[in-house]
């Protein structure tokens, strides 16, 4: 269903022409004086140099033309030329019942979707994951399913970092640990063991011990490059650590992400688009993309426009080594065989902006994607602690991600637990809903692309623009709902005219969602979508603590009141789901 502002400008645009002008003048927005009226058309200031007549002039006009509109409660003229609008309450209410009955709360799917893939996560196999992997996750996740609200068909994919020189180390120091191991042994030819040599704890101590030993030895480095470069050309055994390494690292990254509440469709790295690397070098060198610079093979990505140089994308090093530009160029390679998506969107660090604009330069130049296919680069900031630097433990290391969630649910925990209102065990799942709101909502309020401070105390209070307060709201109107439905049914009651302010201020934020998601959607701006049910949060519950809800006499006024309870929280909901959190029953 259209939105309300859509209709509202509809209105204004037959206004328009009946008074003799353009109806491209006919913009209508949201007010930026709300003590005034509740939405405003500015056309006729804009309109006055076309029509060289005084703009006071033309908003009269128009004002005369909308006559006794069943849109409008109020239209006026004011100097020097603006119409003030505010919405007649009938007219909200019974748009806000057809935004009810929608299966989808009046937001329209795309007539055209289209096939997305979304790139987010990008840990590397074999570490822990740390609180630098939660902006790509949380961002990505919430993405994934605005996108998905939309009609489109949107693939989610992990993208792990599993085929570099770390594979070459932990190989080099488990040999070291365990040169025993069939995986050593050239002549071994029997079936290698279904179990791993190592646990998760095991492959995360042994990584950084190789990674610490190699910058100070030499040869051990060497060996460890070589054991990188004979894995990715087929070594029978090392290929099977690899086996190994994946399995260990990806059940316990899946375990990690689960807690986050987030899904990846796909669970494919780098490894997966080797096989296409060869084909894709010798299409590149046939077709005169690419050339050598000083024993690299490179394509130039260089444009006429560009303020300052962009170096070549290379495709490979002097050695004939593949780098990150190889891989990720061979994987668009495997997305277009595989998926010949529509867009490909990357959420991933800022600081890797150039990297990203010579593959996707090259990928367009060499058509390794087709002109038309939209390659978006999401490039997210910094989360920081209070002192402005990147968030750390308080030992002054990078944190693990299952730490700081552990963190935050305790400290939920004991808010929850000091009111006493619930179990010790529905405290705990209560306090991991709640926690989990805390981290993502204290992310995605703030624009993707700025950094911002990871305040636990802020983020975790249940007054303010926090996550608590939105599910604190969610669960208030719960209550009253499941009150309420203790002796009476909800089937079939209908929002009534406003009969407050408060009422009808609820009623036009609600009314907002279709015409919120709609933005968010275009602009990929989750952060926007925080900021509406915050305002939305606030409207509630201005209109609860003016208003006597259960105890009104006025049995119609009453359903009226639960009729657009119900349907504001089904909004907060959805918006909460495409957040990428949940709320419980009581808090």
């Amino acid at each position: 269903m259209k939105t309300l502002l859509e209709l509202i400008t509809i209105e204004m645009k037959d206004a328009f022409k009946k008074a003799g002008y353009d109806e491209e003048f006919a913009k209508v927005t949201l007010s930026n004086r709300p003590d005034l009226c509740e939405y405003q058309c500015n056309g006729a200031m804009a309109a006055a140099k076309t029509y060289k007549k005084a703009p006071i002039m033309i908003a009269n006009d128009v004002v005369g033309c909308l006559g006794e509109n069943a849109c409008f409660e109020m239209v006026e003229a004011v100097n020097p030329g603006f119409i003030n609008l505010k919405i007649n309450p009938s007219f909200v209410s019974e748009y806000l019942n057809k935004m009810s009955e929608d299966g989808k709360l009046g937001v329209e799917e795309l007539e055209h979707p289209k096939t997305i893939i979304v790139d987010y996560g990008g840990p590397n196999v074999a570490k822990p994951l740390h609180v630098g992997h939660l902006r790509s996750a949380i961002i990505g996740e919430s993405i994934k399913r605005i996108l998905r609200f939309k009609g489109n068909k949107v693939v989610g994919d992990i993208h792990l970092g599993d085929w570099g020189y770390q594979m070459g180390l932990i190989i080099t120091e488990l040999e070291k640990r365990k040169p025993e191991l069939p995986y050593f042994n050239e002549n071994f030819e029997g079936e290698y063991p279904e179990e791993a040599p190592f646990t998760i704890g095991e492959l995360e101590e042994i990584y950084p011990t190789a990674s610490a030993y190699a910058k100070e030895h030499e040869d051990y480095r060497e060996k460890a490059l070589h054991a990188t470069y004979l894995l990715q050309n087929g070594h029978r055994g090392f290929r099977a650590i690899w086996k190994h390494i994946m399995e260990v690292s990806v059940a316990d990254l899946k375990k990690n992400y689960k807690n986050l509440n987030v899904e990846f469709d796909l669970w494919k790295g780098e490894a997966d688009a080797q096989k296409y690397i060869p084909e894709m070098v010798e299409m590149l060198k046939e077709k005169g993309y690419a050339h050598y610079d000083d024993g690299a093979l490179v394509v130039d990505v260089q444009e006429e426009t560009d303020k300052k140089e962009v170096p070549p994308c290379m495709i490979l090093k002097s050695d004939g080594a593949a780098l990150y530009d190889t891989t990720d160029l061979a994987t668009l390679v495997e997305r277009e065989e595989l998926y010949q998506p529509n867009e490909v969107i990357y959420v991933v660090d800022k600081r890797q902006e150039l990297h990203f604009v010579q593959v996707f330069r090259c990928a367009k130049k060499t058509g390794i994607v087709k002109p038309e296919t939209e390659l978006q680069f999401l490039g997210f900031g910094t989360m920081n602690g209070k002192d402005g630097k990147p968030f750390k433990t308080r030992e002054g290391g990078v944190m693990r991600l299952e730490n700081l969630i552990r963190e935050i649910n305790e400290e939920m925990y004991k808010k929850i637990m000091d009111n006493r209102t619930v179990s010790e065990e529905e405290a705990k799942k209560t306090a991991q809903m709640v926690g989990l709101a805390a981290i993502k909502y204290g992310d995605l309020s703030n624009q993707a692309s700025k950094d911002y401070v990871f305040d636990v105390d802020r983020f975790t209070s249940f007054e303010g623009n926090t996550g608590p307060y939105i599910l604190y709201t969610i669960v208030r109107i719960k209550s009253i709902l499941n009150k309420y439905q203790e002796e009476n049914s909800l089937e079939g009651i209908l929002i009534r005219e406003a009969s407050s302010v408060f009422e009808k201020a609820l009623m036009l934020e609600t009314a907002k969602f279709n015409d919120v998601i709609d933005a968010v959607y275009e602009e990929t701006a989750p952060h926007k979508l925080c900021a509406y049910i915050y305002d939305l949060a606030n409207a509630f519950n201005k209109f609860y603590h003016e208003t006597k809800i259960l105890s009104e006499e006025d049995e119609t006024k009453k359903k009226g009141y639960l009729a657009l309870l119900k349907l504001t929280k089904e909004v907060l909901e959805n918006c909460i789901e495409l957040l990428g959190f949940e709320a419980p029953e009581r808090m």
